[in-house]
């Protein structure tokens, strides 16, 4: 039976289900969604196709084109999401189901319990925050190493797998959009035996920014310096992402852009926004709306990555 024909489930614990049915009765997982919270999730085996459905799934709420600001939470905040991964929401209304952005963590590091996987996306990208996590991708050479400060952009579909992690890992990612498809390969192998770095993955192509070779220029402002990824330029202006860093404490005026996204997360210092009473502290993140003109302040070697569609 194709997955076309499939046997609906509703499920009370869908990670329980899940166990039960792989670990004891063989089936593979076939895709899973969401990637952060999941309740939903397709499982061949036996010659039939079971789609999980775990009870009372948390739907996405109605678009706000309004100022939205995250805090770095207690605890509590985290939530286990696909392949034992911690994750905590940066934007609970997620902008009507178009975007997400999520805070994820691996305590306790070590091998990851990941699969050779891809997403039916339109954008995504992953920023490292804090530690290290080696990843491997599709067509793009043996397993690599992604530090603090460093980024990748992850094109449509691209197979890829994280391999391993340090203690206290943290990772900030990007996706548009908000639900979306995690399919399992489980034929691929990574890494695979070619290596093609300019190949087109639904019209974007693979990026990997290393931030200690990034050169850092001048922002539009003085007093800042910025870093570009590349993200702008490998998906012909759909999206962009940069780190913009103030040299010194300082301030400047800030346009309204015109886009349908813009995103900022404190990587280091302290960021205020004239219409906010607490500053932004490091792990804070804030979605701003269009056409919003404000003022931003910034302590001397505050840093901020900026996350825009379009570029």
């Amino acid at each position: 039976m194709t997955l076309d024909h499939q046997i609906v489930l509703t499920v009370p614990d869908l990670p329980e289900a899940m166990e039960y049915f792989t670990n004891r009765l063989g089936f593979r997982l076939a895709m899973i969604l969401p990637a952060d919270e999941p309740h939903t999730a397709l499982l061949s085996g036996q010659g039939i196709t079971l789609r999980l459905e775990a009870q009372a799934a948390a739907q996405p709420e109605t678009a706000q084109e309004t100022f939205i600001i995250s805090r770095l939470p207690m605890k509590e905040a985290w939530h286990e999401g696909r392949a034992g991964m911690q994750y905590r929401d940066l934007i609970p209304s997620r902008l009507g189901g178009r975007f997400i952005a999520s805070h994820i963590r691996i305590p306790d590091g070590g091998p990851v319990a990941d699969y050779v996987h891809y997403h039916k996306i339109r954008f995504q990208m992953i920023y490292c925050k804090t530690g290290w996590v080696r990843v491997v991708y599709e067509d793009q050479g043996p397993p690599f190493v992604l530090e603090a400060g460093d980024c990748v952009l992850q094109p449509p579909e691209i197979r890829h797998r994280v391999l391993e992690a340090s203690p206290g890992l943290e990772v900030i990612e990007v996706s548009s959009p908000a639900i979306h498809e995690t399919w399992v390969d489980h034929e691929l192998q990574l890494p695979t035996s070619q290596v093609l770095p300019n190949r087109l993955f639904s019209g974007q192509r693979f990026v990997r920014h290393q931030a200690k070779e990034a050169q850092w220029l001048p922002w539009r402002s003085a007093g800042f310096e910025v870093r570009d990824t590349g993200i702008a330029d490998a998906t012909n202006g759909l999206a962009t992402a940069r780190v913009v860093r103030a040299t010194t404490a300082t301030q400047a005026l800030v346009k309204g852009h015109t886009g349908e996204f813009q995103f900022i997360f404190v990587l280091a210092g302290e960021v205020a926004i004239d219409w906010l009473s607490q500053p932004l502290q490091v792990g804070d993140s804030c979605v701003i709306p269009a056409q919003s003109e404000y003022n931003l302040q910034a302590s001397a070697g505050a840093e901020l990555m900026e996350v825009a569609l379009p570029a």
